[in-house]
């Protein structure tokens, strides 16, 4: 039987400073919270929830290392873009790295969302992935807890896929702007021929 890890620290270990392993990016969508923004996928969780719509970030081996500055240029090079949504995989697993990349996009003006598989009171904890209040100090926008198949929600009005899911607003500026498009599909075909699709229910899927 195959045992699977409870400490994704050694993997963590393995990504250089100042460098975040990501699944993938867009650099504009209108699917994944309030505006124009960018969106970040991390690699690495450690819940595979049944159902998960992400099913390829949970391994936390190297995927794409990129550095946080060259990720921020390229979120910044796209003037339409008003803040940018770290998803996954596990954001809070990177949470130091995000940190440093949130400091900087909000530095030029834009906001920052994450959404996590822990819930508030467990990233506020002494048991929290290294760097999580460092991030969170950073966060517009936070969708917290897991996603549970038997409470999936499946209603294109909703910002959360399930029912024990909660949207937290860090900074009231944004607390008339949880509208976000959730009903649609964006389909993004990259450089290469391969395509990302993301929208409802936030999933991710690499073709």
């Amino acid at each position: 039987m195959e045992i699977k890890p409870t400490d994704p620290s050694l993997a963590l270990m393995e990504i250089p400073p100042g460098y975040l392993n990501i699944m993938g990016y867009v650099d504009q969508s209108e699917v994944n919270g309030p505006g124009c923004r960018a969106v970040v996928w991390v690699q690495g969780c450690l819940r595979e929830c049944p159902g998960c719509f992400n099913t390829n970030s949970w391994s936390f081996e190297a995927n794409q290392l990129i550095a946080v500055d060259t990720l921020a240029d390229n979120i910044l090079s796209n003037p339409r873009n008003t803040g940018v949504t770290f998803s996954g995989g596990e954001p809070f697993w990177q949470a130091t790295a995000l940190a440093s990349l949130a400091r900087k996009v909000k530095a030029a003006g834009l906001n920052v969302m994450s959404f996590t598989g822990f819930t508030l009171k467990q990233l506020q904890s002494q048991s929290a992935p290294p760097g999580s209040q460092e991030l969170l100090e950073q966060l517009d926008i936070l969708i917290d807890g897991p996603f549970v198949q038997s409470l999936a929600i499946n209603s294109p009005n909703s910002p959360v896929s399930s029912s024990n899911q909660r949207v937290r607003v860090l900074n009231p500026a944004f607390q008339d702007q949880i509208s976000w498009a959730s009903d649609q599909i964006e389909i993004h075909i990259l450089k290469d021929g391969g395509r990302i699709v993301t929208g409802y229910q936030g999933g991710l899927e690499l073709t």
